[in-house]
């Protein structure tokens, strides 16, 4: 499902990447939770971003860095008839790789990793699958709740621009995703 809003003030407000992502570890660890990434674009990007928070290892699971299409469908379960259809640029692929991310950084004998992050786009210099430089696409998958994905985020700049905007606002969908379920388990035990 991709989600209609694809604000993108995560990316420019004047909060740092680590005031994001140290919020949305401090949202996962004071809920009991988890989050593991399945990343493209954005290369690793929101995995250095989530272990530059100081007890982040409470929180984070690890990842995947699914650079060749071959690798989101073998180990992040992406349905290859979508790629042969829509390309990798795309909402589904990011919901996808965001529902791999969950399942590749579950193991046996723990509760599974509660938080799935995909990201796919093309940060340039050239289009990719006949989209343009600067679309991305960013998918947060839950326990509990349909997996989504927003874009098309058309983000400026160069090819590191275009790529920290989309660390920066996949924290941010994560961050604002734990507040709202926060927000309705307080909700719920007030009622």
């Amino acid at each position: 499902m991709i989600a209609p809003d694809t604000d993108t003030s995560a990316a420019t407000t004047t909060e740092t990447l680590l005031d994001v992502a140290t919020e949305a570890i401090t949202l996962l660890r004071l809920a009991d939770e988890t989050v593991g990434v399945a990343e493209s674009l954005t290369a690793g990007g929101v995995m250095a971003a989530i272990t530059n928070v100081p007890g982040a290892s409470s929180a984070f699971r690890g990842g995947v860095v699914s650079y060749a299409t071959e690798l989101k469908q073998s180990l992040l379960n992406v349905d290859p008839a979508l790629i042969q259809r829509e390309g990798v640029i795309h909402g589904d692929v990011a919901a996808q790789m965001a529902e791999g991310a969950r399942t590749v950084t579950s193991f046996p004998d723990s509760k599974p990793t509660t938080w799935g992050i995909g990201t796919t786009g093309v940060a340039g210099p050239a289009m990719q699958d006949g989209k343009p430089v600067g679309m991305v696409f960013i998918g947060i998958a839950s326990v509990g709740q349909e997996t989504c994905a927003w874009g098309p985020f058309m983000f400026p700049g160069d090819r590191e621009a275009i790529r920290q905007a989309t660390v920066k606002t996949a924290l941010g969908l994560l961050r604002d995703q734990l507040k709202v379920r926060l927000e309705d388990g307080e909700r719920k035990n007030v009622n």
